[in-house]
């Protein structure tokens, strides 16, 4: 679809498909570094190296992209290939994105369960929980500063952290709850929300971009045709996979429970993969019994391992509810992954693709981002939450305890903390770091796993 440029005469021209095509393709294979890494490597090149976008739009898409639940680098991917190609490129950009890290998460699922009982092949686990703990520490950390600026979203944080880990409240709940006071404040007391933030740079002219703040897209604007389309689409793609369970395989219920557990995961990931997994972990691993904490905590080094987003850990509990379910079936492992990752990623598309086309024409919203806000408070809470339940698995009742407390696990924290938080040791050296101290462990009989 044309764009209509502010000046077209310095504006360069449209980008092709095919050279898009292969940046995204490239992209799922390099984006390493969570979220903030990903999203910088689609500035540098959308934005400074080939100038498709300019920098407001480039902003205004991720100011949208980051109020939804999902993996925001995955849905802007997702937003900028729509700007520049419509709904194709949309769906190329986000499913090229996600692509890479599927399969090769599946070969490290399959390697995991095939050899992972081999001693030294567990010692290198071993050594990988314990930095895994002090990944989400520095996540929590991460979060925390930006989210808490006042004495209220304090509160919320704690409060947060209260419920979910003494009363077991679902997720879900909390997310509801934190919306509801939000809305409660806006309503009664908008003043308590009110925060100071830096005046946005927004220069007044960006000439030189295909897509800058002056151009008007033709597929922009709200149509009830369309979005009606649209939903009858999404809806149609949610529900074929049911009918093919019930068609093709065996166990229905069983594959009924994983797509609507990970439709639901998919709807409340707010605050990114850190804030859903204690919900996963709380429903897969304590409810439904389709993996063990420790096989949690695992899939989390290796999908910190992966490039695309970190929430493709939900497609390792994916694999594992169907390898375990089945009874050590690497058939069905391999299809639990696909349908979880297919569950996973679906809302991410309907939100932009619906939701894209209104957004250009809006400006940003206050009182929406004020309510997410105070989501994202609750959400410092979760991660808490997770840290210290995973903190619990790998200290105590470790490999090799004294009073219940595995202390190679508790001093590889400190020391893993002090790495890459103190001295900035990159997160996948470290990963790598950590597997070998575990192994060096095994060697020197510390630990047999």
């Amino acid at each position: 679809m044309p764009v209509i440029p502010a000046t077209a005469t310095s504006s360069p021209n449209k980008p092709g498909f095919k050279e898009a095509f292969y940046f995204w393709l490239k992209l799922g294979f390099i984006s390493f570094g969570g979220p903030a890494g990903q999203i910088g490597i689609m500035h540098a090149f959308v934005v400074e190296q080939k100038k498709w976008v300019s920098d407001s739009r480039f902003l205004h898409a991720l100011n949208y992209c980051m109020l939804l639940p999902g993996p925001e680098a995955q849905q802007l991917a997702t937003y900028i290939g729509w700007l520049l190609h419509g709904v194709r490129g949309g769906l190329t950009a986000g499913i090229l994105f996600v692509l890479p890290s599927v399969f090769i998460l599946l070969g490290l699922s399959l390697v995991y369960v095939t050899y992972g009982s081999i001693p030294w092949v567990a010692a290198l686990f071993y050594g990988l929980k314990p930095a895994v703990v002090a990944i989400v520490a520095l996540a929590l950390v991460k979060i925390g500063k930006k989210a808490l600026v006042s004495g209220l979203h304090y509160g919320l944080a704690l409060l947060s952290f209260v419920l979910i880990y003494f009363l077991e409240v679902p997720f879900p709940f909390l997310i509801l709850g934190a919306a509801g006071i939000a809305l409660f404040l806006l309503r009664f007391s908008p003043r308590v929300l009110k925060q100071q933030s830096a005046e946005e740079k927004r220069p007044d002219y960006e000439t030189g971009y295909y897509i800058n703040s002056a151009s008007a897209l033709p597929q922009s604007g709200f149509s009830w045709k369309r979005m009606a389309k649209q939903l009858s689409v999404a809806a149609l793609l949610w529900v074929v996979p049911f009918l093919l369970f019930y068609l093709l395989l065996q166990e229905t219920g069983f594959w009924n429970r994983l797509s609507l557990f990970f439709t639901k995961a998919a709807l409340v990931t707010f605050g990114g993969a850190y804030a859903v997994l204690p919900y996963v972990a709380q429903v897969a691993v304590e409810k439904f019994n389709w993996l063990s904490s420790y096989q949690m905590i695992d899939g989390l080094a290796l999908g910190e391992t992966t490039p695309g987003p970190l929430v493709m850990v939900l497609a390792f509990v994916g694999f594992m509810a169907g390898y375990n379910y089945f009874a050590g079936s690497l058939l069905m492992g391999t299809l639990g992954l696909l349908v979880t990752t297919y569950y996973t990623f679906l809302p991410c598309f309907l939100f932009i693709l619906v939701g894209a086309p209104v957004v250009e024409n809006s400006q940003s919203n206050v009182r929406v981002k004020a309510v997410l806000n105070v989501i994202t408070a609750a959400v410092v809470g979760v991660v808490l939450n997770l840290t210290v339940y995973f903190g619990q698995a790998v200290v105590i009742g470790g490999i090799h305890t004294n009073l219940g407390i595995d202390y190679f696990a508790l001093g590889w924290i400190v020391v893993s903390l002090l790495a890459m938080y103190r001295y900035k040791v990159g997160m996948i050296p470290w990963i790598g770091i950590s597997a070998l101290a575990g192994l060096v462990m095994y060697l020197l009989g510390y630990c047999q796993p």
